[in-house]
């Protein structure tokens, strides 16, 4: 009985650990997001490393971020925490209503056959 009771409880630690292994990583929660929208500098400097081919232009978390989108795309930001997805609603909302151009690019290089619309995406969050 108590093997049986050892072995349950190891299986949800090991549930627990590998629920937390498929997630993104936090470290880049605490970014003030509305600061790098609203500074044509900061949001020119992530732009261009999303938009380059190279990691050339791009900081440590650019680059992270720049490897998370198709992931996030493919799988409807699943792996995303709540803060992730309300971070990544804020985005595309004010790219769209704000930087339509750079969506269109992003869009462009990102989802070339715009398959994800990002009102159903939005709604998915």
């Amino acid at each position: 009985m108590k093997c049986a009771l050892s072995l349950c409880v190891l299986a949800v630690f090991l549930g627990l650990a590998q629920s937390e292994e498929e997630k993104y990583t936090t470290k880049y929660d605490g970014v003030d997001l509305d600061a790098i929208l609203k500074n044509d500098r900061l949001f020119k400097g992530y732009f261009d490393c999303l938009m380059d081919n190279k990691d050339d232009r791009c900081t440590t978390d650019g680059k992270e971020l720049k490897g998370i989108i198709p992931d996030a795309l493919t799988n409807h930001c699943a792996k995303c925490n709540d803060k992730q997805k309300e971070g990544t609603k804020k985005v595309i909302n004010h790219l769209i209503k704000n930087k339509p151009e750079e969506w269109k690019q992003l869009q462009a290089k990102y989802d070339p056959e715009m398959v994800y619309n990002p009102k159903d995406e939005l709604e998915k969050l």
